[in-house]
């Protein structure tokens, strides 16, 4: 798609509104602005029903029950939510465990959760990945060794688009007697999840909707109502959401974030398979006209909406400056600082690459309304930039055009 003369292709860190969202969200800005929680009048009411209306697009998206549906601000503060409020309900209840285990090329959010539990009494355990991006479960299986409490995986790596095997994943949590939480913010629409079916062993799953084409500011968390998962709330207030999240609900993204999901269980798996076919046109191009391509991450283990390339000797940054005309990323948006920096992304150092294929590493994502013409046309703004632009250092040993 195109914002103004831009192509935009970085759909990963963020979507754009479908025009079906705002138009279900565009009266609750005005004239249907009552609370969800003033009971006692009809407006309330009525925005109270939207809510649970959404609630139940968002839990069939992901084969829930509308009740397991916690909203949230975000995917950050359900990873939050999901971490620390596992572990500090064990810490009420005497729960002598104190391992969790999480893996390297998670989420900051997540990582940063894990690591900050330290502080608290417990054992973060952070395990690495191979070099195809996928969690290892014999890793996994090792670290469960030691009684533990709670297991958080991504299903959707955010810069590489890798498919973790989550239901083995679980199924491994589980005969350990821990809870696993799945951060689904990436795989949710694009991946199919059943946590009635293949995904029965995930205890919580994080959502997030403005990766679905929905508004920013809401997300969720589903929590497991049979077996049971126990949480302490982060916040005190009201208890609004099942006592687990306070807070007045904002009708208008809640609303967005249900006709969201409802687009993306009737269109998601389409989108995404046409998101595939137009990466690959992007990287024959590339291949065909700018030389040796490197993909990032497995091959076959990913969603068809990403391409993490380098192009050995171009760095990214200097790629991206020498194509204003081109919106894509070097990484994580909420990890800007990290993927900013000399060291740059820590997911694919995590991955083993050095320094300086990290420097070169480029993440390229379409959408639902990326078109052909938009991804010939990001071809073209990369293919210049590598050849006509001085600003971009060519390595000695890179091999002629």
């Amino acid at each position: 798609m195109r914002i103004g003369e831009l192509i935009y292709l970085d759909h990963q860190a963020t979507t754009p509104c479908d025009p079906r969202v705002a138009e279900a969200m565009a009266p609750l800005w005005g004239a249907d602005f009552a609370n969800p929680h003033s009971a006692d009048h009809a407006p309330g009411r009525a925005a109270a029903a939207r809510v649970e209306q959404a609630r139940a697009e968002i839990a069939a998206l992901v084969g829930a029950q509308p009740r397991e549906i916690v909203f949230t601000s975000g995917a950050t503060e359900a990873n939050n939510l999901a971490i620390k409020g596992v572990a500090r309900h064990a810490l009420r209840t005497g729960d002598p465990r104190r391992r969790i285990i999480t893996f390297a090329t998670e989420h900051a959010c997540v990582r940063e959760s894990v690591r900050d539990l330290a502080a608290e009494g417990f054992e973060p355990v952070i395990l690495g990945v191979g070099a195809d991006g996928l969690p290892d479960p014999e890793a996994l299986h090792s670290a469960l060794a030691v009684p533990t409490l709670l297991v958080s995986v991504m299903a959707v790596n955010n810069e590489t688009g890798v498919v973790a095997d989550i239901p083995a994943l679980a199924a491994l949590a589980a005969r350990a007697g821990a809870v696993l939480h799945c951060d689904a913010a990436q795989a949710a629409g694009r991946v199919a999840i059943d946590l009635n079916g293949a995904f029965s062993e995930v205890g919580l799953l994080s959502l997030s909707a403005h990766k679905i084409h929905g508004p920013k500011g809401i997300g969720a968390l589903f929590v497991r109502h049979r077996p049971r998962v126990r949480l302490a709330p982060l916040l005190s207030g009201g208890g609004q959401e099942r006592l687990l999240r306070s807070g007045t609900l904002p009708t208008p993204l809640v609303v967005g974030f249900g006709v969201a999901a409802a687009l993306a269980r009737a269109e998601g798996a389409a989108d995404d398979a046409r998101a595939g076919a137009l990466c690959a046109r992007l990287l024959e191009r590339l291949s065909a006209r700018v030389g040796p391509v490197i993909v990032n991450g497995s091959r076959h283990a990913r969603i068809g909406a990403n391409l993490n390339i380098r192009l050995p000797g171009l760095p990214a940054r200097a790629l991206l400056a020498a194509a204003p005309g081109l919106c894509a990323s070097r990484g994580s948006a909420c990890g800007s600082g990290e993927a900013g920096d000399e060291a740059g992304s820590p997911v694919l150092a995590a991955m083993g690459l050095d320094r300086r294929a990290r420097a070169e590493s480029l993440r390229l994502s379409p959408g639902r309304f990326t078109t052909v013409e938009d991804i010939d046309a990001a071809a073209s703004l990369l293919e210049a930039a590598c050849t006509h632009n001085d600003h971009v250092a060519v390595s000695t040993d890179r091999p002629p055009r």
